[in-house]
């Protein structure tokens, strides 16, 4: 490969850069395929390698790119199309839910946690973990957060733990009159087990979707839902829904 000097721009270099990089992935490389390394990418764009470091996060950002464990940075596929959440008034795991159950603990939750829920800081409250696979790629993953109080019925002899106590669970939540709920969306960084579950580094940007359940006036559950930043691009309808949807761009590729 030749080497590419950068022209000068009134925007930041990275951005340039990162505009560059973007018609190089299009042009030269296809999915999978793993880039160049820094030193090599640095040397052919003639920039310093904390620039080059700047365009690959945003483009990672954006779903270009990838960085893969024991791999490298290599092109990313198409943002993959699937519908996320359930429509105003439906309880997690209700009937068409494609969540999958993982497991159920009971524990005082963190003050922030207790506090979004409106409970006492002392109560312990069932923590659910979901996982979401599309077309045999992890999507996201959540933490479904229940507080006894909501669910007081619940017998530990039936459903002791795990998977069977995690249903058990959303159940007993049924009983409730859904009143509504309300979501809110955020850019973040994967913690460690977020990033375990999607198949991330740490740190990588991830979307969170924080939800909250209304029924008897109160908050009766809240949801934290890590999807992947690379994979997803959120939208939200007149129902209330979330849906992941291609980006039509990437697709016509």
């Amino acid at each position: 490969m030749g080497t590419t000097q950068l022209e000068s721009v009134p925007e930041p270099k990275y951005w340039h850069l990162r505009t560059v990089l973007s018609e190089a992935l299009d042009s030269e490389f296809s999915v999978g395929e793993i880039l160049p390394n820094e030193r090599d990418l640095a040397a052919r764009f003639g920039v310093a390698r904390a620039t080059l470091r700047q365009a690959l996060e945003q483009l990672e950002l954006e779903g270009r790119l990838q960085r893969r464990r024991g791999v490298g940075t290599t092109v990313a596929p198409p943002r993959v199309g699937v519908a996320v959440g359930t429509e105003q008034h439906a309880w997690p795991g209700a009937a068409g839910d494609v969540w999958q159950t993982a497991d159920c603990d009971l524990a005082v939750p963190a003050a922030s946690v207790a506090d979004a829920l409106e409970r006492g800081r002392d109560e312990p409250v069932h923590t659910v973990r979901r996982s979401r696979v599309t077309h045999g790629q992890p999507v996201a993953a959540e933490l479904l957060y229940i507080p006894q109080s909501s669910v007081p019925d619940l017998s530990g002899i039936d459903a002791p733990s795990g998977a069977a106590r995690a249903r058990a669970v959303l159940r007993e939540l049924h009983r409730l009159e859904l009143e509504g709920q309300d979501s809110a969306v955020e850019l973040g960084s994967a913690r460690a087990d977020d990033a375990k579950a999607l198949d991330r580094l740490p740190g990588a940007p991830v979307l969170v979707v924080t939800t909250r359940y209304l029924a008897e006036g109160r908050t009766a559950a809240l949801s934290v839902a890590t999807y992947r930043a690379d994979t997803c691009r959120l939208t939200f309808g007149d129902s209330g829904g979330v849906e992941i949807h291609e980006d039509p761009q990437r697709r016509a590729s």
